[in-house]
């Protein structure tokens, strides 16, 4: 369960004190399948505390347990495949300083990307296997879901760093069309996408800006029979 919808089932407070156990409020959203540590998100209390309250709880009403495993759902599989997943995310983030794109313009990288998202996504509800929990604790903040503009931006600038790095190893200008390989094809096609940008007066003067001063040349790309393609912002 999201915690969104946590703190929709979260019932009004009573005029009691929370302290009081066991907590009404907390045993009736730990037996709605809500993870302790998210109750105790809510309650701006210590998951210790919660879980106190819990166990005086199941003291009066064991079954209290076993409607909370009902209602959160199984708990994710751990798998031989999901494990060399996990090891592979983290050599990656240790590699490459950040975690998997959907982006990434290996086949690899955007199935680690997807196979992230779905455990995030199980964390959230509270069915992650502690074994996957565990394992991925080393990279911080690998449940946190960016934004869709945070995504884009760092795409960005992930694409930029990648292009200088194809053109400093000698390659000329990648082609979005008849590319020899995928890398080349993925650049080729965000290089013409940004001068396209750049035709239209939609390009951000911060991206123009560093496509300037990292990439020189890039306006123009390959030379042409006919000339060299002219460039720059159309005049209005």
């Amino acid at each position: 369960m999201s915690n969104e919808r946590a703190a929709q089932a979260r019932p009004a407070p009573t005029k009691r004190g929370i302290h009081k156990a066991p907590n009404a409020e907390w045993v009736l959203m730990y037996r709605n399948g809500i993870p302790t540590s998210i109750i105790a998100a809510l309650a701006g209390v210590a998951a210790s505390t919660v879980r106190y309250h819990l166990r005086i709880a199941a003291r009066a009403a064991p079954e209290s347990q076993v409607q909370h495993k009902v209602a959160r759902g199984p708990v994710s599989p751990v798998t031989a495949g999901g494990l060399k997943n996990m090891a592979d995310t983290i050599s990656f983030y240790e590699r490459e300083g950040r975690l998997p794109s959907s982006g990434g313009y290996t086949a690899r990288e955007r199935a680690l990307a997807s196979w992230l998202l779905s455990r995030s996504r199980a964390a959230a509800r509270g069915t992650l296997s502690p074994a996957y929990r565990d394992g991925l604790a080393v990279i911080p903040g690998w449940d946190r879901q960016p934004t869709r503009a945070e995504e884009n931006a760092a795409r960005w600038e992930r694409r930029l760093a990648e292009l200088v790095h194809y053109r400093q190893e000698g390659n000329d200008w990648p082609l979005p069309q008849k590319a020899s390989n995928e890398e080349e094809r993925v650049l080729g096609s965000w290089l013409h996408g940004q001068r396209i940008k750049l035709r239209k007066g939609t390009l951000t003067k911060e991206h123009e800006g560093k496509l300037d001063t990292q990439l020189p040349g890039w306006r123009e790309g390959r030379p042409h029979s006919g000339g060299r393609r002219k460039s720059g912002r159309v005049a209005r």
